[in-house]
């Protein structure tokens, strides 16, 4: 019996190592090379291309394509229909083939909203949150609550998700940040 969970519609390469726990629904397609973390799920029409990685408990909704170069670290939700690039200038006449294509991480716990388009070559730092429709041009701190296009930070969020008050202080769940040139540290 499998550890995963694979829709039978969707297909698996070799060379793929997926965790125990995880959930592959319909129509999806795993590429070689590729890991996925324990108890992720991913929706209908998913495609991962060539050595991604995935981390634990990762969320990634339906119709997104993980182009090679995209890291996903553990906790990340990608909303439906986000889109990652990994080439800046791409050719269909002149590929350039893998060895030129941008890394992209994507921090833990980050939410990237529904139809957001994640321009290669950025890390968006841990919990941030990439509003819907939002075009992410640069890198993105953490904790940061992005919105626009391209997007800019119109706030701050808490890593429960909560929206951030001035003073920093998480009204959901009591959580207090000091701001710093990486985003947002939580205050132990």
């Amino acid at each position: 019996m499998s550890e995963y969970f694979l829709h039978p519609t969707s297909i698996i390469d070799d060379n793929v190592e997926i965790g125990e726990g995880t959930k592959i629904w319909h129509f999806s397609h795993i590429q070689s090379g590729v890991r996925i973390g324990k108890n992720c799920s991913f929706g209908q029409n998913v495609n991962v291309s060539n050595n991604v990685k995935v981390g634990d408990g990762c969320k990634v909704q339906n119709n997104v394509s993980l182009y090679e170069g995209v890291e996903l670290e553990d906790y990340v939700f990608c909303g439906p229909s986000c889109v990652f690039t990994n080439d800046l200038t791409p050719r269909a006449k002149y590929p350039k083939g893998h060895a030129s294509y941008k890394k992209t991480v994507v921090g833990e716990g980050a939410s990237i909203g529904a139809n957001a388009t994640i321009v290669c070559g950025h890390k968006i730092g841990k919990w941030a949150l990439i509003g819907a429709g939002a075009v992410v041009t640069s890198n993105i701190p953490a904790h940061a609550l992005m919105l626009g296009v391209p997007a800019r930070r119109k706030g701050w969020v808490c890593e429960c998700g909560g929206l951030l008050a001035k003073d920093l202080i998480c009204e959901k769940c009591g959580r207090k940040y000091n701001e710093s040139n990486k985003g947002l540290e939580e205050v132990k």
